[in-house]
């Protein structure tokens, strides 16, 4: 994978939008590292973008019940499809996913194999834990040369992000987790990448600096696939 930063070009972002998601904090914080966003549900629109971000705040089924209202689902097919890159972030990268088990079985968009499954909540007073996961918690890599050429390059391990979410993605290959974060029992993958795939369990556009520079990278830089 090639990288190349250039700030100064204008890159446009098409922000998807099917109902649910924080649009207008993704909105902020691509205006402030200098992209054109382009808040939409228009398919055609979204294709011909040069980045893809599908955000998500709520439940799994209605996020794809959204999505297939609006014909949305074929666009993110055929984005997949012409490697344009393609960001999730939080329920936007569960959504990615095969199935999710939030409220019953419900199927996703099939992008990435694997499976969305619930936090456990630990009750123990010594280590009590709730969910949702809701506050700065850090990611974490087991080799740092994993980050590098990906949207984590130059951050350290350990990083606080902003996590809001009750489930997480179990991707079927551990190739694509780039980092995991731990809560309570679970230690789950909270950056995933594969080709022109990524995804963030935690909201970057809310993770200060750190975060702002995930999407600094991952608008500016030439992704050429990851191994």
């Amino acid at each position: 994978m090639k990288l190349s930063m250039t700030p100064k070009q204008k890159v446009t972002v098409a922000v998807v939008d099917y109902g649910l998601g924080n649009l207008f904090s993704i909105e902020r914080a691509l205006k402030h590292i200098g992209a054109d966003c382009l808040i939409t549900d228009n398919k055609d629109a979204i294709i011909n973008c040069e980045r893809v971000i599908l955000p998500g705040v709520g439940a799994f089924a209605d996020a794809m019940k959204g999505l297939e209202a609006k014909g949305l689902i074929g666009a993110l097919n055929k984005i997949a499809e012409k490697k344009v890159p393609l960001l999730g972030i939080c329920l936007g990268m569960q959504l990615m996913m095969t199935e999710s088990e939030e409220f019953g079985r419900h199927n996703g968009l099939g992008l990435v194999c694997g499976k969305v499954v619930r936090l456990q909540e630990t009750p123990s007073l010594e280590a009590r834990t709730k969910v949702p996961h809701i506050g700065w918690n850090t990611i974490n890599g087991s080799d740092g040369s994993r980050w590098e050429k990906t949207m984590l390059e130059g951050l350290e391990n350990g990083e606080f992000m902003y996590f809001v979410h009750s489930y997480a993605v179990m991707p079927d290959e551990y190739s694509c987790v780039l980092a995991t974060t731990t809560y309570g029992k679970d230690k789950f993958c909270s950056v995933m990448a594969t080709g022109s795939i990524m995804g963030c369990q935690f909201h970057p556009e809310k993770s200060a600096e750190a975060g702002l520079g995930i999407l600094r990278k991952f608008v500016f830089n030439n992704f050429d696939g990851y191994a």
